[in-house]
């Protein structure tokens, strides 16, 4: 027998989605618009997400690009919503075209550069600062220090990574699930770990 109770349950999550998606980008297209924030065409959110542009800041995002912050979008667990923040003057978030992100938090204190076709798995984080200093007298009051990061095209970040300021990470590279990336990751590679290192060639 046909499963009829799947099908039907089936037919309303993908109808739920799509409503979902156009009213979470309407609102978002009129939140990033009001911010100047630069978006694209066909730019597209699954559930509010959150943007911030700090004054003297710079936010943009290429066309196609998506951002998926409803639990329901990604059946793999989204903890939270995807944010993107700049955090002081000057600071630059640029982000590429027919990219993904699942409640991804991307924050920049200076700048980070994300190339096109970039997939990010659910729960990631990308930053260029400390968000505190290091030292104990410091940490109330400065946000440490800051260094770009730059995704060429083609990277795939895995479930519950994180990327850390100075870091590169090459074109087409592979970032396995959970790793911590503390520095440079060369172009046709996958690597993962916490610190994340090379573990073959693509």
């Amino acid at each position: 027998m046909r499963d009829i109770n799947g099908r039907i349950n089936n037919r309303i999550g993908i109808y739920w989605l799509l409503a979902n998606r156009f009213f979470s980008s309407w609102i978002m297209f009129v939140d990033l618009k009001t911010k100047k924030i630069e978006v694209g065409k066909n730019v597209q959110f699954y559930g509010l997400a959150i943007f911030s542009r700090t004054s003297d800041s710079f936010i943009s995002v290429d066309n196609h690009t998506s951002f998926r912050s409803s639990a329901h979008s990604n059946l793999i667990g989204i903890k939270g919503k995807c944010i993107v923040a700049t955090h002081g003057p000057g600071a630059t978030i640029i982000i590429g075209k027919n990219c993904g992100f699942s409640g991804t938090v991307i924050g920049a204190l200076q700048k980070i550069v994300i190339g096109n076709y970039v997939l990010c798995g659910a729960n990631t984080l990308i930053t260029d600062f400390d968000w505190h200093g290091i030292a104990p007298a410091k940490r109330l009051d400065s946000c440490g220090e800051s260094k770009e990061v730059i995704i060429g095209n083609n990277v795939f970040i895995g479930y519950g990574s994180t990327i850390l300021k100075g870091v590169t990470i090459g074109e087409n590279s592979v970032i396995g699930a959970n790793s911590v990336v503390t520095k440079s990751i060369p172009a046709n590679v996958i690597a993962g770990g916490n610190p994340c290192k090379v573990l073959k060639a693509i």
